[in-house]
């Protein structure tokens, strides 16, 4: 499958989107996932449902996903981004794009780092303007240049790969041929694994065990569906928090 120009940066653009605030801190928790980011890469290269597919086997691997502080293992949404959209243009199976995923997701990481040690710029200006009593500088210092960096080590690598990188990966395959084409099939059937038992390894804790076996609970002994054992989470997790928090003690 060809890709356009304007698919390309159509997938571009979402990437940044999804790291960007202007959709109010929505885009971390949307278009930053795999299995959103695979989805609008099918519907805009026409084909929602290998999207999906692909989106949702990427997820797999980053459910054990965490970025805490500045440190960033993987890209989930290049990830998902850049491995559905090389997926779907080379028409490689869904495992070999897991394969793919997980460099590109490691690539995206490096996008992360440039991205921190450059941002340090702009606080020193943010400082410099805090210092004359210049709120209008700090705002800009914050806003504008932060993100036109993110705008562009977003955009044009992703850009890029999306548009060049199909033909490639299908050369690539072809020269190595089948029997290194079924080892990366292989190896992108396992990945998932990898993720199911990061997640749990999270559930297995101490704290969240009990919240596992009420879900669980639910489920058989209620027959609720899984919207509705979300529901419950919800406000069992409101609950809990407020709680952890003393909020209880603090009203009373």
């Amino acid at each position: 499958m060809q890709i356009t120009v304007f698919q390309a940066a159509l997938i571009a653009l979402f990437y940044y989107l999804a790291q960007s605030p202007w959709l109010m801190g929505m885009g971390y928790w949307t278009l930053y996932r795999p299995l959103i980011a695979g989805v609008v890469v099918g519907i805009i290269l026409g084909n929602p449902t290998q999207g999906a597919i692909i989106g949702a086997s990427i997820n797999l691997i980053y459910l054990g996903f965490i970025s805490a502080g500045g440190s960033l293992p993987g890209d989930p949404a290049l990830a998902g981004y850049v491995g559905t959209a090389l997926a779907i243009g080379s028409g490689i199976d869904v495992n070999a794009a897991l394969a793919l995923a997980v460099p590109i997701g490691l690539l995206g990481g490096l996008i992360w780092f440039g991205r921190m040690t450059l941002d340090a710029i702009f606080v020193h200006w943010a400082d410099r303007y805090a210092e004359q009593g210049n709120t209008a500088g700090v705002a800009f210092a914050n806003i504008v240049p932060p993100q036109i960096l993110l705008f562009v080590i977003c955009f044009v690598p992703a850009f890029l790969a999306v548009l060049y990188g199909p033909p490639a990966v299908k050369g690539a395959i072809d020269f190595l041929g089948a029997k290194v084409f079924h080892i990366l099939i292989v190896i992108g059937g396992m990945l998932p694994a990898l993720g199911i038992a990061m997640n749990f390894r999270s559930i297995g804790k101490g704290q969240t065990l009990p919240f596992f076996f009420l879900g669980f609970l639910l489920f058989v002994y209620l027959k609720l569906s899984i919207i509705g054992i979300a529901a419950f989470a919800v406000v069992f997790a409101f609950v809990y928090m407020h709680l952890h928090k003393g909020g209880m003690k603090s009203d009373a």
